[in-house]
Formats: structure tokens, C-alpha cells, sequence
């Protein structure tokens, strides 16, 4: 299963494993995410756009995507329409508490995906 990466973040070992993909032009992903002051429905149509357009050209049929919630409805809805299924990677919080040389603990918490959400 081919799963283009269109969130901000580099792809786990887990999740690619399933795979995700890196599109190849990764700065278009992160630029297209990211909002500097609060954006119009044009805007927000035409970033959807941008990510499911990266996609298409991928050939990928599945995207991983995550981000601006407000963005979410729109990209997912224009995903579809050129026949891109939308997923959500699903992860659970693990904590680990690890002894350090000096006697203390440090307690960590590291997300571990676990599969995908489709919608």
C-alpha cells in the first residue's frame, strides 16, 4: 500500500513500513501547512488543492495527512474527488522511564503508531 506523507513530519519507521512515502518535494508539503495569520476559504481551497495535486503526481492512491484541523475537511473532501483515500495515522503514548548514571530517572514519552484511521 502506497501512502503519500502530506503532514509537516517526516514518516516513522513504523509507519513506513506500511508504506508511507516522503513526496519528493517535501519544503511544497511543510509551505503548504503552514498559515501566517488566519486564512480565507480561497486560501484554505487553494493549499487543499496544492497538497492533493502533490499527491496525484505521486501516483500515490492513500495519504497520510494531519495539521490545521481547519484545513482537514477541505483537503480531505478534495482528496477524494481525484480519487485519493485520506487517512489519519493513529498512535498511542508510551511512556519509558530509563535510570541515569547518577541514580536518577527520567521519564520519556514516545508516540507509536498502531495503524490508520480512514474517513
Amino acid at each position: 500500500m502506497e501512502i503519500i506523507n502530506l503532514t509537516q513530519h517526516a514518516c516513522s519507521n513504523e509507519q513506513a513500513s506500511e508504506g508511507v512515502f516522503e513526496p519528493s518535494d517535501k519544503v511544497a508539503v511543510q509551505a503548504a501547512l503552514t498559515f501566517v495569520g488566519m486564512p480565507t476559504k480561497e486560501t484554505i481551497l487553494a493549499r487543499a488543492t496544492t497538497l492533493a495535486e502533490i499527491a496525484r503526481q505521486s501516483g500515490a492512491k492513500k495519504a497520510m495527512i494531519g495539521g490545521a484541523p481547519y484545513l482537514m475537511g477541505t483537503l480531505e473532501a478534495t482528496l477524494k474527488e481525484i480519487g485519493i483515500q485520506p487517512l489519519y495515522s493513529f498512535s498511542e503514548r508510551v511512556s519509558k522511564e530509563m535510570v541515569l548514571e547518577d541514580g536518577t530517572t527520567q521519564k520519556t514519552s514516545v508516540f507509536c503508531h498502531k495503524g490508520f484511521i480512514e474517513v
